[in-house]
Protein backbone atom coordinates (compact mmCIF):
# COMPACT_ATOMS: atom_id res chain seq x y z
CA UNK A 1 0.00 0.00 0.00
CA UNK A 2 1.70 3.59 -1.18
CA UNK A 3 0.61 5.95 1.87
CA UNK A 4 0.53 9.78 0.86
CA UNK A 5 3.30 12.23 2.47
CA UNK A 6 0.51 14.11 4.34
CA UNK A 7 -2.72 12.66 5.58
CA UNK A 8 -4.91 15.66 6.20
CA UNK A 9 -8.67 15.37 7.34
CA UNK A 10 -11.90 14.36 5.28
CA UNK A 11 -12.05 18.03 4.07
CA UNK A 12 -8.45 17.65 2.27
CA UNK A 13 -7.42 20.56 5.32
CA UNK A 14 -3.83 20.04 6.69
CA UNK A 15 -3.04 20.94 9.99
CA UNK A 16 1.20 19.40 10.47
CA UNK A 17 3.03 19.36 13.43
CA UNK A 18 6.82 19.26 13.13
CA UNK A 19 9.38 18.11 15.72
CA UNK A 20 12.59 17.18 16.13
CA UNK A 21 16.06 18.11 17.89
CA UNK A 22 17.19 21.96 17.46
CA UNK A 23 18.95 22.30 14.06
CA UNK A 24 16.77 19.77 12.09
CA UNK A 25 15.05 22.02 10.00
CA UNK A 26 12.11 22.36 10.95
CA UNK A 27 11.25 25.93 10.26
CA UNK A 28 12.83 25.89 6.98
CA UNK A 29 10.79 23.05 5.90
CA UNK A 30 8.19 24.36 7.51
CA UNK A 31 7.66 27.76 5.80
CA UNK A 32 8.25 25.81 2.99
CA UNK A 33 5.17 23.53 3.49
CA UNK A 34 3.06 26.42 4.55
CA UNK A 35 4.12 28.11 1.46
CA UNK A 36 3.40 25.30 -0.87
CA UNK A 37 -0.17 24.69 1.29
CA UNK A 38 -0.93 28.44 1.26
CA UNK A 39 -1.54 28.15 4.70
CA UNK A 40 -0.27 30.21 7.79
CA UNK A 41 3.07 29.17 9.47
CA UNK A 42 3.36 29.46 13.22
CA UNK A 43 6.66 29.67 14.99
CA UNK A 44 6.65 28.70 18.24
CA UNK A 45 9.80 30.00 19.34
CA UNK A 46 8.70 33.23 17.96
CA UNK A 47 5.34 32.71 20.34
CA UNK A 48 7.80 31.64 23.11
CA UNK A 49 10.57 34.16 23.20
CA UNK A 50 10.25 37.92 24.12
CA UNK A 51 12.88 40.12 23.18
CA UNK A 52 16.47 39.73 25.44
CA UNK A 53 15.74 36.19 25.39
CA UNK A 54 13.08 36.64 28.09
CA UNK A 55 9.89 34.15 27.71
CA UNK A 56 6.28 33.89 28.65
CA UNK A 57 4.78 32.13 30.99
CA UNK A 58 3.28 28.49 30.24
CA UNK A 59 -0.08 29.62 30.61
CA UNK A 60 0.30 32.59 28.26
CA UNK A 61 2.09 30.35 26.14
CA UNK A 62 -0.82 28.03 25.69
CA UNK A 63 -2.98 30.68 25.33
CA UNK A 64 -1.08 32.42 22.80
CA UNK A 65 -0.95 29.05 20.83
CA UNK A 66 -4.77 28.55 20.64
CA UNK A 67 -5.07 32.03 19.90
CA UNK A 68 -2.75 31.54 16.75
CA UNK A 69 -4.29 28.20 16.03
CA UNK A 70 -8.21 29.60 16.33
CA UNK A 71 -6.71 32.43 13.92
CA UNK A 72 -6.06 29.77 11.38
CA UNK A 73 -8.83 26.89 12.62
CA UNK A 74 -8.91 24.77 9.15
CA UNK A 75 -5.18 24.71 8.35
CA UNK A 76 -1.57 25.60 9.24
CA UNK A 77 2.13 24.57 9.44
CA UNK A 78 3.43 24.72 13.36
CA UNK A 79 7.12 24.21 14.13
CA UNK A 80 8.82 23.57 17.15
CA UNK A 81 8.20 20.75 20.16
CA UNK A 82 7.79 22.50 23.84
CA UNK A 83 5.57 19.52 24.67
CA UNK A 84 6.49 19.99 28.57
CA UNK A 85 4.68 23.41 28.16
CA UNK A 86 2.21 22.87 25.92
CA UNK A 87 1.01 19.34 26.89
CA UNK A 88 -1.50 17.74 24.15
CA UNK A 89 -2.83 21.01 22.41
CA UNK A 90 -1.29 19.86 19.18
CA UNK A 91 -1.09 16.44 19.29
CA UNK A 92 -4.81 16.87 19.44
CA UNK A 93 -5.07 19.50 16.62
CA UNK A 94 -3.01 18.41 13.93
CA UNK A 95 -3.64 16.13 10.88
CA UNK A 96 0.32 15.15 10.42
CA UNK A 97 2.55 15.44 12.68
CA UNK A 98 6.54 15.25 11.18
CA UNK A 99 9.64 14.03 13.18
CA UNK A 100 12.43 15.05 11.33
CA UNK A 101 14.95 13.30 12.47
CA UNK A 102 18.52 12.90 10.46
CA UNK A 103 21.77 12.17 12.11
CA UNK A 104 23.79 14.52 14.00
CA UNK A 105 26.72 14.32 11.89
CA UNK A 106 23.96 15.90 8.96
CA UNK A 107 22.75 18.85 11.10
CA UNK A 108 25.21 19.89 13.96
CA UNK A 109 27.51 21.21 11.42
CA UNK A 110 24.30 23.28 9.90
CA UNK A 111 23.06 24.89 13.24
CA UNK A 112 26.74 26.08 13.55
CA UNK A 113 27.41 27.79 10.57
CA UNK A 114 23.57 29.14 10.80
CA UNK A 115 24.64 30.55 14.98
CA UNK A 116 27.48 31.73 13.90
CA UNK A 117 26.19 33.57 10.98
CA UNK A 118 23.51 34.93 13.72
CA UNK A 119 26.40 35.92 15.83
CA UNK A 120 28.00 37.79 12.74
CA UNK A 121 24.23 39.32 12.25
CA UNK A 122 23.88 38.21 8.98
CA UNK A 123 21.20 35.89 9.76
CA UNK A 124 17.54 37.12 11.61
CA UNK A 125 17.24 35.65 14.99
CA UNK A 126 15.22 32.47 15.48
CA UNK A 127 12.57 35.30 17.38
CA UNK A 128 12.47 38.75 16.76
CA UNK A 129 14.77 40.87 19.76
CA UNK A 130 16.43 37.63 20.30
CA UNK A 131 20.11 37.96 18.60
CA UNK A 132 22.66 35.57 19.07
CA UNK A 133 25.07 36.61 21.79
CA UNK A 134 28.97 34.81 21.66
CA UNK A 135 29.19 34.03 25.99
CA UNK A 136 25.67 32.63 25.70
CA UNK A 137 26.68 30.94 22.41
CA UNK A 138 30.26 29.38 23.55
CA UNK A 139 30.09 29.59 27.22
CA UNK A 140 27.00 28.58 28.62
CA UNK A 141 24.64 25.17 28.79
CA UNK A 142 21.95 27.65 27.42
CA UNK A 143 23.61 27.60 24.18
CA UNK A 144 21.92 26.42 21.42
CA UNK A 145 24.97 24.67 20.51
CA UNK A 146 25.17 22.54 23.73
CA UNK A 147 21.33 21.92 23.78
CA UNK A 148 21.38 20.18 20.20
CA UNK A 149 24.46 17.92 21.28
CA UNK A 150 22.63 16.85 24.12
CA UNK A 151 18.86 16.77 22.94
CA UNK A 152 19.75 14.64 19.95
CA UNK A 153 19.15 11.06 21.68
CA UNK A 154 16.83 12.34 24.45
CA UNK A 155 14.41 13.39 21.08
CA UNK A 156 14.84 10.25 19.68
CA UNK A 157 14.34 8.15 22.39
CA UNK A 158 11.02 10.96 22.99
CA UNK A 159 9.27 10.65 19.53
CA UNK A 160 10.23 7.10 19.19
CA UNK A 161 8.17 6.69 22.16
CA UNK A 162 5.60 8.96 20.63
CA UNK A 163 5.24 6.93 17.33
CA UNK A 164 4.85 3.91 19.83
CA UNK A 165 1.96 5.26 21.67
CA UNK A 166 0.19 6.44 19.07
CA UNK A 167 0.28 2.69 17.74
CA UNK A 168 2.69 2.99 14.85
CA UNK A 169 5.35 0.89 15.68
CA UNK A 170 8.36 0.47 13.83
CA UNK A 171 9.76 3.98 13.45
CA UNK A 172 11.85 3.20 10.38
CA UNK A 173 8.67 2.59 8.30
CA UNK A 174 6.53 5.00 6.70
CA UNK A 175 3.17 4.74 7.95
CA UNK A 176 0.01 5.99 6.60
CA UNK A 177 -0.83 7.17 10.10
CA UNK A 178 -0.57 10.58 11.87
CA UNK A 179 2.67 10.47 12.67
CA UNK A 180 5.89 9.88 10.01
CA UNK A 181 9.61 10.22 10.62
CA UNK A 182 11.69 11.33 8.14
CA UNK A 183 15.21 10.63 8.54
CA UNK A 184 18.50 10.02 6.16
CA UNK A 185 21.21 12.70 4.72
CA UNK A 186 18.87 15.07 3.22
CA UNK A 187 17.70 12.88 0.38
CA UNK A 188 14.77 10.98 2.22
CA UNK A 189 13.16 15.01 3.33
CA UNK A 190 13.69 16.04 -0.62
CA UNK A 191 12.02 12.94 -1.71
CA UNK A 192 9.21 13.57 0.80
CA UNK A 193 8.28 17.39 -0.46
CA UNK A 194 8.63 16.32 -4.10
CA UNK A 195 5.70 13.75 -3.22
CA UNK A 196 4.03 16.64 -1.30
CA UNK A 197 4.06 19.00 -4.68
CA UNK A 198 2.84 16.24 -6.80
CA UNK A 199 0.18 15.31 -4.67
CA UNK A 200 -1.11 19.13 -4.21
CA UNK A 201 -0.74 19.51 -8.09
CA UNK A 202 -3.03 16.00 -8.35
CA UNK A 203 -5.66 17.99 -6.02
Amino acid sequence: MVHPPLIGDAQGRYRIHLVGNSGTGKTTIGKELACMLNVPFISLDTLYFTPGWGHISTSEFRAKLKAALEDAPNDWVVDGNYGNRLGNILQSRSTDMIWLDPPLLLYFPRIFVRTVLGLLGLRPPCSPGCPERFVQTFFSRESILWWCLTHHFHVRRREGARMQLLGIGDTTQVSGRKMRRIGGWGGEVREWLEEVRIMLQQK
